[in-house]
């Protein structure tokens, strides 16, 4: 029961995120322009990557906080928390400096404008150096609600301030003031107010010790875990941002613009990806603890079955109609068109990207921080010629096909690294219960797809039947689902032979 709780609380809270910040850009773009639209990306990058400074620490305090609940003491799952929160609130000061002192810097060497003035690019830089510091501890807080299983309250939270982020930067921009500096400093005061709730909230699940003090031996405990997920920090970033950063500066704010607006498309993809991750990971890590291998082997499968089976149909939904998604979204022919095939290849490289979530949390939950750092390694040194090459060649398109490439190749990776390492038998199961929903999808899409261009369809009338098409997809991916029938067959008192569900 908490299991799907906290899974429909996370859903309900990526879903309403994604749709509320999706239906802010269209006013972003007409009170901003496209080059100030390229710097809320360029901040949105920014803040992806300054989050190598955490260390390790936030995914470190979500297994803590996991296993201390498991174990029945969350009070020195308090200690840790108190610890690393003197931590986490002095280096927000010090990002805020950072930038501050970087951000003229910035301005003349990095960012290319053709309509905004240098001055309003440093003063935007500046706003985003205080934004990052306000939300800065967020992570923390809630690495530990969600490893006390508390996701429905993180969610509440997240959905409120989302709410508050967008359609009050909305409300500024047409009431107030219609300039990017105005936009940020709304941001900084909507990430102190998160930062403050989220931390009352944090210290109300996790017991309260009023002699609390900073501890240097809670760090030495965890700094091996932390090091870890700090250095699979580090190379992820590399290859997660490596095409945002380097696009930033070789294609402008106006083109760089564009390749942030297909990436807002495609991160509704992460609606399903990211609250099965955050679900699934206290999850498979209180199973690893405690060594029930036959429960965390069935889970694992259950659950690759239900995210593929929902993330690989809207990927090809984005895949064949993302032209008509844009145009019908922004109401403008020509941006559609320029933003469509960007799109498409970030689309099947995001899904196989997402997917990948639930092997990377099988790991964490092991312990074997190690399996992911080497993949990450190796993936980022196919990542850099691959970006440098393709985005010098095809520009914004030509980052889309890098990371398409990227995720092939860490698809077949992660799947040899899970077999050998960690589940045996787990390669033949992702044939299973993930290629299978990904060929029927993009079958049903690209035949589909063939029909309505061939009988001249609407904008309109293409978008539906595509979202038919997706949904088609879905309803079988899940009747082809073999572990997904059995769970329900058994969740109605149903008696399943345990052969065949193992």
């Amino acid at each position: 029961m908490t299991l799907s709780r906290n899974l429909l609380a996370g859903l309900a809270n990526s879903i309403w995120s994604a749709l509320i910040g999706l239906a802010a850009v269209p006013f972003y773009l007409k009170y901003l322009g496209m080059e100030a639209y390229g710097l809320i990306g360029f901040f949105v990058t920014t803040q992806a990557v300054l989050s190598l400074l955490d260390m390790g620490m936030a995914p470190t305090i979500n297994r803590e906080v996991a296993r201390c609940s498991a174990s029945g003491d969350l009070k020195e799952a308090g200690k840790l928390l108190h610890t690393l929160a003197v931590v986490y609130w002095g280096m927000a000061g010090a990002i805020a400096l950072l930038i501050l002192a970087l951000a003229p810097l910035i301005a003349e060497y990095w960012l290319q404008s053709k309509q905004l003035s240098a001055q309003t690019i440093t003063h935007a830089v500046m706003l985003m150096g205080l934004v990052v510091a306000c939300r800065w501890p967020i992570g923390l807080y809630q690495g530990a609600l969600m490893g006390a299983q508390r996701l429905a309250v993180t969610s509440l939270i997240n959905i409120a301030m989302v709410t508050i982020g967008s359609l009050g930067a909305v409300a500024v921009l047409a009431l107030v003031s219609p300039t990017i500096e105005a936009f940020f400093i709304w941001q900084v005061f909507v990430g102190l107010a998160y930062a403050i709730v989220i931390r009352r909230a944090a210290w109300g699940v996790v017991e309260f010790d009023v002699k609390k003090k900073f501890e240097i031996e809670e760090l030495k405990r965890i700094w091996r875990f932390s090091a870890g997920m700090s250095a699979i920090a580090l190379t992820g970033i590399v290859f997660t941002q490596l095409d945002k950063i380097l696009l930033s500066k070789i294609l402008g704010l106006e083109g760089f613009g564009h390749y942030m607006l297909a990436t807002a498309v495609v991160s509704g993809l992460y609606t399903m990806v990211t609250p099965m991750f955050n679900v699934m990971y206290p999850k498979f890590t209180a199973l690893a603890v405690n060594n029930e291998v036959e429960k965390l082997e069935v889970l694992y499968r259950v659950s690759m079955q239900f995210l593929s089976s929902i993330l690989f149909p809207a990927s090809m939904l984005l895949t064949f109609f993302s032209e008509e998604l844009v145009f019908v979204w922004t109401s403008n022919e020509a941006l559609a068109m320029s933003v469509a095939p960007i799109i498409a290849f970030l689309s099947v490289g995001s899904a196989l990207h997402g997917v990948m979530f639930l092997p990377y949390a099988l790991q964490m939950a092991f312990g074997r921080t190690k399996l992911i750092f080497k993949n990450n390694v190796i993936l980022m040194m196919a990542l850099v010629p691959l970006i440098i090459i393709l985005s010098s060649y095809f520009g914004a398109l030509g980052g889309a096909e890098a990371w398409f490439m990227l995720h092939i190749l860490s698809t077949l990776i992660v799947t040899w690294q899970v077999q050998r390492y960690l589940l045996y038998g787990s390669a033949k199961w992702y044939l299973v219960d993930a290629l299978a929903p990904l060929i029927l999808s993009f079958a049903i899409g690209g035949l589909g797809n063939y029909f309505f261009q061939l009988n001249g369809y609407s904008a309109y009338a293409k978008l539906a039947g595509g979202g038919g098409l997706a949904l088609v997809s879905v309803i079988l991916s899940l009747l082809m689902a073999k572990q997904l029938r059995i769970r329900i067959l058994m969740a109605i008192g149903y008696k399943i032979p345990k052969h065949r569900y193992i």
